[in-house]
């Protein structure tokens, strides 16, 4: 964090383990406990700008879909796994990856599925995670800047497994601190 008044969070403990040195947040998986963990931290008071790191899965194609080596910063996010159309939520904070810019859709699930791809491709998101949309949600509520970076993991189809993701997350964490030392500490 720098100084008192930024709130770093990741949703998994692996994620966050290359910022063993910094002070951060770890929220737990899903939206429910992303939601309950950052709006106590905000109700707590004293927190200006909320920055999320973490993992994402590409649910993109074609020659502009997201890179698996580039972070990408999260501009727009919408749900996934709602059975009615949910607003699309835009993140308060300065954008700082102007030319590497996603929107995210949200859902309670690991997604490794061909079809759920497709239907959340077809909702105009490039990524998908289950944090993004609770959290932009929660820093909306309290009025507090939110930026949100990812760095995709895998091609969330059929192909991706968690043991995938828990081989990778490692790297990915490095890959995330490289990048918050670089522009955001």
């Amino acid at each position: 964090m720098s100084e008192t008044s930024t709130l770093l969070v990741f949703a998994h403990r692996d994620e966050a383990s290359a910022f063993a040195d910094v002070p951060h947040l770890v929220t737990g998986v899903g939206k429910v406990n992303a939601a309950v963990s950052v709006a106590a931290a905000l109700a707590a008071g004293g927190i200006d700008r909320v920055v999320v790191l973490g993992t994402a899965g590409v649910v993109g194609d074609g020659p502009d879909r997201p890179s698996l080596e580039e972070i990408y910063q999260i501009t727009g996010v919408v749900q996934h796994d709602f059975s009615l159309p949910s607003p699309e939520l835009r993140p308060a904070g300065e954008v700082l990856l102007a030319d590497r810019t996603a929107t995210i859709a949200t859902g309670d699930v690991f997604v490794q599925d061909d079809a759920q791809r497709a239907h959340i491709a077809e909702l105009g998101a490039e990524l998908c995670d289950m944090e993004s949309y609770a959290l932009a949600a929660v820093c909306a509520t309290f009025d507090v800047p939110l930026q949100l970076f990812k760095v995709p993991s895998d091609f969330a189809d059929s192909s991706t497994t968690a043991e995938e993701w828990d081989t990778i997350v490692f790297r990915k964490s490095e890959q995330l601190r490289a990048f918050w030392d670089a522009q955001l500490s």
